[in-house]
């Protein structure tokens, strides 16, 4: 057996413990606080519906004024219960919670499902309520439902916390709903249907668990296929995309959130008194963490069988196939509105499907097969229709008309229900006549609409939810290097404007404020005379542009702030006197401080884009991108995006834009450097990341033409001086930490350095698993692992794009001096345990690497990183033969010990 060397740490999946939120879903006793007899009542169909579905624990009714409830021994207190409880469920007034929850965490009490009413919708007083709640909750490690909910139910295990009239039928979904109205409607509808319930949960106000715990908890739960939501409100908006993020890639998240409107978004925010967020920003978010957003009720289930059922489309283009036009034409109205495109029929299939179709067939697509078309004529169209490499999808109509075949056509067409990386949808029409050829296809799993166009939109949004998880499973290209920006020169220039006690800084202070972080922008200087001006312009060359420079005005074209093209000292002389008169009329001589001189930029064939950043109030800053220029507001073309960005990312918000479409090179039009502006777009997200300080930020115009890319205007407003650092707002996503990024040296001298991975690593990580031997690998992963496995892309894409508030990796890298080649040494990774403080690690050194410090180096790292990220205790699974990182453990102060029950060596730590 070779000795152990520094390679190896845990296994990739964590040891399963219990959840805290088991506690409030799969709980051994649960105690009813405020159960009645009384008719109608919440605390008596709480109490009903525990004992009804039996969970396998006790339930205890908890009601000082009586001794029995609904024929059950009851209690006047917590205090008084005879044994433990984990989950307390109160139906007491608003008021008494804050004191029935101190007396549930000193009896150990770790969940709780608040289904009163009266907090922070009624106003401050609410509010405050909520945060004694927490207060005290936090305290005693209790997670807390509520308030003002409906109530969770666990239909696998039985458990039926709530005050609805029925339970969910076990199945596959979990629901989560902001409203315990529709969660009531929904329930009914799911009974009628035989839909079935992994989880149901009304997750009322939110006043401890969110959005986040949630799709966690059901996206570890191998019982749940996905995840629908009804949301009102997001809440912590972090916690939310983490989530989300993670488990999006490999069950589905479908989200109905209503707000698209004011009064709706009115509506909602005076329902669970917080804010809801723009909506624009809010598709933003659902787009950058996987999330498919649809806007029908109906549609959060239909996407739900969809998307189990059939493999998402790799593009936008569906083939219709149909004996009717009518039903087809709305068909492609829907297809096209949503966001569709129809597949241009391709030579050899338009070919194939002439050789035997009528003459009377449409000649294209829709391909229309006529109203005579027998089972046999659907099936072969439906081959030769599928194997088009221009098709991403197909749907199939049929009408019952008086020689068609709805059954027998069905039993063909099933054996076209799974075609690698093509969805198959049908919508048999009609009633009777239909409803046999409908169960074959569902059963075979090919999903049937009773309309057409409820079918094409079915489609659109599988495209749009495979093209959100594009943006994840992408690997972006490789950033600039860092070494390039001025990080430090940027701080100082918000610094110093801070100073000062202002909040705007001047043009050219935004200028620089760019270039430190690598935006190409025009050279400026500042003139404060005519003569200064006159200077300057002859030594930046003709023809130049001035501009008024003033620290207190914002928009310069308001005050006839700007001379273009401006040729030679004349013209300099006369445009400096006539900004400083415009000035001084419109807006008085205190706000004139002298002119910017600049060269005039002519770029052939540019375009004017704007980008910018402002502060959403749950998402903290916000990027923007777009058609600029004097009529930004006019033409409205805008994306949204959130920082930080890597260069997929950067795309996705471009694409979002119509003037992407020019961009690329239109009418003859050379395309603009779209890799370039993808850099711009990152080193902005970047700036915007970093510099907290910033409340609101737009370039506008920035010239995108063949020949480059120039800012050739900036402004930049701060938050307020008073503004209390801790108070900044705070990116949704955690950017890239690059405080843990630091330079060492291996024991022989080789420089490296060690820093967090990065998306765009996974070129490197697929090099560095190559160079591994089989030993390492085994003591790795604990088994053997082929090469092809550890190297696939949708894994590497786990490893490398990571969520950091979720987990920390380093990599250790070395750079060749002579060549400039990068190459991986070594990976260390934290990994938190989902709902807990603790972390487990794991370290992986390539063998011609080992031996040298490197394993003890990042152990060491992983443990400052998790004291710094305030976890509680750190531990790994090792194999007993490799006794050479159970050595470097407990030189690093870990308790090591065997583990004769399931043959591994733990090591653990305390923080």
């Amino acid at each position: 057996m070779k000795p152990g060397p520094t390679t190896d740490l845990s296994h990739d999946v964590l040891r399963q413990e219990r959840h805290p939120l088991d506690a409030i879903f799969k709980p051994r006793n649960v105690a009813v606080i405020g159960a009645t007899e009384t008719q109608g009542s919440v605390g008596r169909t709480v109490l009903w519906n525990l004992i009804s579905t039996p969970f396998g624990g006790t339930v205890f009714p908890v009601n000082p004024k009586r001794p029995s409830v609904l024929g059950i021994k009851a209690y006047s207190s917590i205090s008084a219960l005879p044994e433990a409880v984990d989950l307390i469920v109160v139906c007491t007034p608003a008021p008494s919670v804050p004191a029935i929850i101190e007396e549930a965490v000193k009896f150990g009490v770790k969940g709780a499902v608040v289904i009163s009413a009266g907090f922070k919708e009624i106003g401050e007083k609410g509010a405050a309520l909520e945060r004694q709640i927490l207060e005290i909750a936090r305290r005693g490690k209790m997670r807390i439902i509520g308030p003002n909910c409906l109530g969770v139910m666990n239909p696998i295990g039985g458990l039926n916390a709530s005050f609805a009239g029925d339970m969910a039928r076990p199945g596959n979904i979990a629901f989560l709903s902001q409203s315990g109205a529709l969660m009531t409607a929904v329930l009914d509808w799911s009974l009628k249907e035989q839909v079935g319930f992994s989880g149901f949960v009304s997750i009322g106000s939110m006043l401890d668990v969110n959005w986040g715990d949630l799709i966690d908890y059901y996206g570890n739960d191998p019982k749940t296929q996905a995840i629908l939501v009804y949301m009102e409100t997001i809440g912590d908006a972090r916690a939310f995309l983490s989530a989300a993020r993670e488990v999006a890639l490999t069950k589905p998240i479908i989200v109905i959130k209503p707000g698209r409107t004011d009064a709706a978004a009115k509506a909602a925010a005076s329902h669970t008194g917080s804010l809801t967020g723009g909506d624009d920003v809010i598709e933003a978010a659902f787009r950058r963490c996987g999330v498919l957003r649809v806007n029908n009720i109906s549609d959060l289930f239909y996407m739900a069988e969809v998307l189990a059922k059939q493999p998402r489309p790799s593009g936008p283009h569906l083939t219709v196939l149909t004996n009717a036009g009518g039903p087809a034409v709305l068909a492609v109205d829907a297809l096209i509105t949503s966001g569709g495109e129809l597949t241009q029929i391709s030579k050899e299939t338009f070919e194939q499907l002439n050789s035997f179709l009528p003459p009377q067939w449409s000649h294209g697509n829709p391909v229309d097969i006529l109203g005579d078309a027998k089972a046999d004529r659907y099936a072969r169209s439906l081959e030769l229709a599928a194997k088009d490499p221009n098709s991403d999808g197909l749907l199939v109509i049929l009408t019952p008309q008086d020689m068609t075949e709805p059954t027998q056509t069905a039993e063909l067409l099933k054996n076209y229900a799974k075609i690698d990386g093509k969805p198959v949808l049908a919508s048999w029409m009609g009633g009777p006549v239909v409803h046999a050829g409908e169960e074959i296809l569902n059963r075979a799993g090919i999903p049937t609409f009773p309309y057409p166009d409820t079918a094409a939109k079915a489609f659109c949004y599988m495209y749009r939810y495979t093209y959100n998880l594009r943006g994840l499973y992408e690997t972006p290209s490789l950033s600039a290097d860092d070494d390039t920006l001025q990080i430090d020169k940027a701080t100082q220039i918000v610094n110093s404007v801070r100073k000062e006690g202002r909040t705007l800084l001047d043009e050219y202070e935004s200028k620089q404020l760019l270039a430190a972080y690598g935006i190409p922008t025009a050279q400026t200087e500042i003139a404060r005379t005519v003569d200064e001006a006159t200077l300057v312009a002859a030594k930046i060359g003709y023809p130049v542009v001035l501009k008024i420079y003033s620290r207190t005005i914002t928009h310069k074209t308001d005050v006839g702030g700007v001379k273009l093209n401006l040729t030679n000292a004349d013209a300099v002389a006369g445009a400096f006197d006539a900004i400083k008169s415009s000035v001084v009329e419109k807006v008085g001589a205190q706000h004139f401080d002298g002119v910017t001189v600049q060269k005039m930029v002519k770029l052939s064939d540019a375009y004017e884009i704007i980008v910018g950043s402002s502060i959403d109030p749950q998402f903290g800053p916000v990027l923007l991108f777009g058609t600029g220029g004097q009529l930004v507001e006019v033409f409205k073309d805008r994306s949204l995006g959130l920082p930080p960005l890597n260069a997929t990312l950067a795309r996705r918000m471009m694409e979002q834009t119509k003037i992407y479409t020019a961009l690329k090179g239109v009418r003859g039009r050379k395309p603009v450097d779209l890799a370039a502006l993808e850099q711009l777009l990152v080193r902005f997200s970047r700036l915007v990341a970093e510099q907290r300080w910033i409340r609101e930020i737009d370039i506008n115009p920035l010239l995108a033409s063949p020949d480059g890319l120039v800012a050739l205007d900036a402004r930049v407003l701060l938050h307020e001086p008073d503004t209390h650092e801790e108070k900044l707002p705070k990116t949704a996503i955690r950017p890239y930490p690059a405080q843990y990024a630091l330079p060492w040296k291996l024991k022989d001298g080789t420089p490296i350095t060690i820093r967090p991975i990065r998306p765009e690593d996974e070129p490197l990580l697929v090099k560095f698993h190559a160079e591994l031997s089989e030993d390492t690998v085994r003591l790795r992963y604990f088994h053997p692992m082929k090469l092809g496995t550890r190297t696939a892309h949708e894994r590497l894409l786990r490893v490398c794009f990571i969520d950091y508030d979720r987990e920390m990796a380093l990599v250790a890298e070395h750079r060749d001096e002579k060549t400039g080649e990068r190459r991986v040494l070594a990976v260390g990774r934290l990994s938190k345990s989902p709902g807990m403080n603790d972390a487990e690690f794991a370290v992986l050194v390539s063998d011609r690497w080992q031996n040298r410090g490197l394993g003890t180096q990042l152990l060491s790292l992983l443990v400052q990183v998790a004291r710094d990220e305030k976890l509680s205790r750190l531990s790994a699974d090792i194999l007993p033969e490799n006794t050479e990182m159970q050595r470097v453990c407990r030189k690093l102060g870990f308790e090591v010990e065997q583990d004769m029950e399931d043959l591994i060596v733990r090591a653990a730590m305390k923080l």
